[in-house]
């Protein structure tokens, strides 16, 4: 399974994947399996008639902490997309506060760009790779006088030699000109020929110690981008791109675009290959190729996660409700389509898939808008976490707070180890506090096993070698009678 590409992938086995990190919640799974599967269904269809076909939006209902985000989450990485989460509550109408909806997508358009700029710095990593030993060489040669004679151009028709002169019974070195294609003086043929054998053997020798990595900690002065050049600043309310202004555009025409000029540092030569490495990799990569292949993955693969969908719903009471319904209309224009400008271009939302999140706890998503309601036609019920959730969440995930807490304290020589009936009680624990107080769901084990492990993680740099086993009447004791009072563990937890 793990041979295959994202696009390769059936609804089962993406449920498969997502099983390896979130507990239950079988049918969300199963949902944006589905939907992840359409994109690659959509694929295969002849161009005209794949524009006509939408995603199927999806609305994900449930209290915090049941895995709304993570699914989200968890399916980007897996379909390797633009991924970007956001809340609702923080947008409004244009010109009343906070930013406009359409800012989502540029967000969006940057991520896709750092996306492909990363792919492409892969592929060109060994021309790079190349390129940069060059110029690390070519500035140790530098400071070493490694030089060759014709380095300097001012020397390509006129080459220096070293001549022994005698003077009074005494041999001096004296460095004498010949024109190109003159035939060099006898004096002083071997000299010469055994002062480049040595520079030749320094240089051999200097090139391995890089090879090495023996020079990594040497520092040397060598000639760099200058990246602070001060920036043009112009600023609107909802940024440059609502303003139809590109600030590197004007930067550029004013000569003051970053990349322009150069400066000469001293850095190691392990600081001096990571800048280097960035630099040339960014001369090797078409940018105009790289815009618009990411602006097709967010228009094509781009996933959108709109989370607190419920906080934009209208008071319904006396008092202002703070534009919500505004909001909402502004977020339908996104979902179900519109051309939004950002600085590299003109991106389309109309095969964006979206997906939407809120506990609906003191509203219905019946109170949307009926035309929001409507952009989102598959809606899944997440269900409450059980206390036997709880145990599975504490052990079956690859990323399990249990093996999370143990790799941290292995960094100190302390192992901890789990017992079944310490998971059975951690979980009783974190259980009965979502009962007693706001449930956040698996958020609480977080709570429960920092209260739980702070003693240990405080003494853990004395406790080198040490064996801790998590028990149930280990849990008692740290955690007190209240481990077992609904009344109490509001208090503790």
């Amino acid at each position: 399974m793990d041979a295959l590409t994202p696009a390769q992938l059936t609804p089962e086995q993406i449920v498969a994947r997502l099983d390896r990190h979130i507990v239950g919640q079988t049918r969300a799974k199963r949902s944006v399996a589905v939907a992840m599967r359409n994109r690659w269904r959509r694929r295969q269809l002849p161009e005209d008639l794949a524009q006509e076909v939408y995603p199927k939006n999806i609305l994900l209902i449930g209290p915090t902490g049941v895995g709304k985000t993570e699914i989200a989450r968890r399916l980007a990485e897996l379909a390797g997309a633009p991924f970007l989460k956001v809340e609702a509550s923080k947008y409004s109408e244009v010109g009343y506060h906070g930013r406009d909806v359409e800012s989502m997508v540029r967000d969006l358009t940057e991520i896709a760009i750092r996306m492909v700029r990363v792919e492409k710095s892969r592929e060109v990593r060994e021309k790079a790779d190349a390129l940069v030993r060059e110029r690390l060489l070519a500035a140790l040669y530098e400071q070493h006088d490694l030089r060759e004679e014709d380095d300097d151009p001012g020397l390509s028709n006129v080459h220096q030699e070293v001549q022994f002169v005698e003077d009074g019974g005494l041999w001096r070195p004296m460095i004498v000109e010949r024109g190109e294609g003159e035939e060099p003086p006898a004096i002083g043929d071997e000299e010469l020929a055994a002062r480049r054998a040595e520079r030749d053997a320094a240089r051999a020798e200097l090139m391995a110690k890089l090879d090495s990595g023996e020079l990594d900690d040497a520092e040397f002065r060598i000639e760099v981008q200058d990246r602070s050049t001060p920036t043009l600043s112009v600023q609107g309310p909802q940024g440059t791109e609502t303003m139809g202004i590109d600030a590197q555009a004007l930067q550029e025409i004013w000569g003051r675009s970053p990349g322009q000029r150069t400066k000469t540092r001293r850095l190691t030569v392990k600081q001096a290959r990571a800048i280097l490495m960035e630099e040339e990799s960014e001369l090797l990569i078409d940018e105009d190729e790289v815009i618009h292949e990411a602006i097709e993955r967010v228009e094509n693969d781009g996933i959108l996660f709109i989370d607190e969908i419920d906080k934009v719903v209208g008071a319904g009471g006396e008092g202002p409700d703070v534009s919500r319904e505004g909001v909402q209309r502004d977020l339908l224009t996104v979902v179900e389509g519109c051309t939004v400008f950002t600085k590299y271009g003109f991106v389309r939302s109309h095969h964006i898939l979206f997906v939407a999140a809120g506990a609906f706890h003191l509203h219905q998503p019946s109170e949307l808008i009926p035309e929001l309601q409507g952009r989102f036609p598959v809606r899944v019920a997440l269900a409450d976490l059980t206390e036997e959730d709880f145990v599975r969440i504490l052990t079956e995930p690859d990323n399990s707070l249990t093996r999370q807490y143990r790799a941290l304290l292995g960094t100190e020589d302390v192992e901890l180890e789990f017992t079944k009936d310490g998971l059975a009680t951690l979980a009783s624990v974190a259980f009965k506090a979502n009962k007693t107080t706001q449930n956040i769901g698996a958020r609480r084990l977080m709570t429960v096993l920092e209260r739980l492990l702070e003693e240990i993680s405080y003494d853990a740099p004395n406790m080198g070698g040490q064996k801790i086993v998590i028990d149930g009447d280990f849990v008692t004791e740290r955690l007190g009678d209240a481990a077992d009072d609904p009344e109490l563990i509001k208090y503790m937890i």
